[in-house]
């Protein structure tokens, strides 16, 4: 197969030394790798298998089919969301740590579990104030009390999710924090406790470090891992980002002035102009947002896009890299001698974060994992 044009370089090593600095972080609470969407789009099984040999205690997905992908790897695996009916059955069967949204699923749950001969880990999902799935924290514990005579049931976890962590001294994630520590300590009256109590992901793990603290000794992180933060939180760890995403110029043309470029003719030519244009679009992952004020770096120079990225091509101008010539490397972000270009540059110009930017890169690129 012929050379991808495009390529989002992973390194492995990096990887490996920012799960050991979160470790240390979290210690002694245990760390609960977050692979959900395939990795945050870098590839799950070869990330999987370094967060694990790094120290990772277990994984945390999304929905059942990637949970199911990482079986093979040997690690205890939580869905983090919840399970559809037809779910349940392959579930139980593959002992994944399932959700307990409420007593109808706990139930559901049980009755498979008993049907397959098999008991099943179940992780309670309390509701603190995320508004998105689980049961109220203050009216939960009936319900959670009812379900530890569910036969074939254990419960084995549980919990929470905060909403608003990425505000460092935020009084709304200090008032989940509360909630979800009432509740406990109501069941820890009725002699119900739990093997893995959590609430902290990335955010929290930075904004709000109690929340790795006794009570809670399970922290969950996803977009940490690949050394990168939401664009509000204040980092409490020294991590290296992980990912570089990369292409070829494609061609090198002498443009008249006035000519235009792009769709919606996005950019007018005051002056001749050397323009260069590259192998990757929209379609790769390069944000629209871009469009006629981003950059990339060839021959260790920043080259300011010009006018409207396409699907498959953006137009540059070579001002600065005059001697550059089609199949040289193009660095749309990460380092070239001594510039760089971020993936939290490209989330500033889109109005998002690291997680958007990643989760965007396209399947035609292909994941190279340096070793």
């Amino acid at each position: 197969m012929q050379e991808s044009r495009v390529n989002l370089e992973i390194s492995l090593p990096k990887l490996a030394n920012n799960v050991h600095e979160i470790r240390r972080r979290v210690a002694p609470a245990k760390l609960m790798a977050v692979l959900k969407a395939n990795a945050y789009g870098l590839g799950v099984l070869p990330v999987a298998e370094v967060v694990r040999d790094a120290g990772a205690s277990c994984f945390g997905v999304a929905e059942i089919n990637e949970a199911l992908e990482l079986v093979q790897l040997g690690l205890p695996i939580q869905i983090l969301g919840n399970l559809l009916p037809n779910e349940i059955a392959p579930a139980v069967k593959n002992n994944l740590i399932c959700p307990l949204n409420d007593l109808a699923m706990a139930k559901k749950i049980s009755a498979e579990a008993v049907r397959q001969n098999q008991t099943v880990r179940g992780a309670v999902t309390i509701d603190s104030g995320m508004g998105r799935l689980g049961m109220i924290a203050e009216s939960a514990a009936k319900e959670i009390l009812a379900m530890r005579n569910l036969p074939n049931l254990e419960l084995y976890a549980i919990y929470s999710h905060f909403s608003n962590a990425f505000q460092r001294h935020d009084d709304y994630t200090l008032k989940q924090l509360s909630k979800f520590k009432t509740l406990l300590n109501e069941l820890s009256c009725e002699n119900l406790t739990f093997q893995e109590v959590h609430i902290a992901a990335s955010d929290a793990l930075n904004n709000f470090p109690e929340s790795t603290k006794s009570p809670f000794n399970l922290a969950r992180c996803g977009i940490n891992l690949y050394g990168y933060y939401d664009p509000e939180v204040s980092p409490s760890m020294r991590l290296s980002p992980v990912v570089e995403l990369k292409t070829k110029l494609a061609a090198v043309r002498m443009l008249p002035a006035g000519s235009s470029l792009g769709y919606g003719r996005m950019h007018r030519l005051q002056r001749d102009t050397l323009v260069g244009t590259i192998g990757a679009g929209y379609a790769d992952g390069l944000p629209l947002a871009l469009s006629n004020r981003g950059y990339v770096l060839i021959s260790g120079q920043l080259c300011p896009i010009l006018g409207r990225i396409s699907m498959d091509y953006t137009t540059i101008s070579l001002e600065n890299a005059p001697d550059a010539q089609p199949g040289d490397e193009v660095v749309c972000f990460g380092t070239q001698g001594d510039q760089a270009i971020s993936v939290d540059d490209w989330a500033q110009l889109k109005g998002t974060h690291a997680y958007d930017i990643l989760c965007s890169i396209g399947s035609r690129v292909k994941r190279n994992y340096l070793k």
